[in-house]
């Protein structure tokens, strides 16, 4: 098995991952079984986020790491709150939190204006000081509903709407979730090229 380090601690994304890499002969170990912390997130875009995570698991564990950072951008916010979601309300928010001041700030805007998308930029590093770490990033459209719907999924999935299949990420079932999701087709690519980047180390 290729031991690859997952640099979260969050359980619903340790959960993502696992569940997609699952068939890729990856034993993906959670930074938290190796005591690694969670290092600030000073970079002020994804990408500089996912990099900082992943070479310090990497450091940390003398292993190939993986990170992502992800969010969502609303466009009648100018893009806000980006790669400040998961603290959208404060430092030590939570979901609900965060999904409250989401509604708040667009109160008054119509449905059809109220456009956004999920992005999430992964980082494979095979080392913590390899120049030249691979980076793969997607996204997902929808709209942000006026209300919260469903019961699934996590952060603001009760509220983002997804106009074709008219219900929100926190309506959908998990295995769909994941083969449409910003983090799922990140993920795909990272497949395409994880043997060559193996073989590469």
């Amino acid at each position: 098995m290729n031991k690859i380090v997952l640099a979260s601690n969050n359980i619903h994304k340790i959960r993502e991952f696992t569940k997609i890499l699952k068939k890729d002969d990856i034993d993906l170990i959670p930074q938290s079984d190796l005591n690694i912390p969670d290092i600030p997130e000073t970079g002020l875009t994804f990408v500089e986020n996912s990099i900082l995570k992943a070479r310090n698991a990497s450091l940390l564990s003398n292993l190939p790491a993986i990170a992502d950072d992800s969010g969502i951008e609303v466009d009648a916010l100018c893009g806000r709150p980006g790669i400040y979601s998961a603290r959208y309300s404060g430092e030590k928010c939570d979901d609900i939190a965060n999904n409250k001041l989401l509604l708040k700030e667009l109160s008054g805007i119509p449905f059809e204006k109220r456009t956004a998308r999920y992005r999430c930029t992964i980082v494979y590093m095979p080392s913590h000081n390899h120049p030249t770490p691979k980076i793969f990033d997607s996204s997902w459209e929808g709209l942000i509903a006026e209300s919260e719907i469903g019961d699934n999924g996590f952060g603001y999935d009760p509220l983002f709407y997804l106009p074709e299949l008219k219900c929100t990420a926190a309506q959908l079932p998990e295995s769909q979730k994941n083969s449409l999701s910003h983090r799922g087709k990140a993920l795909k690519l990272f497949q395409k090229h994880i043997y060559k980047i193996i073989r590469d180390i």
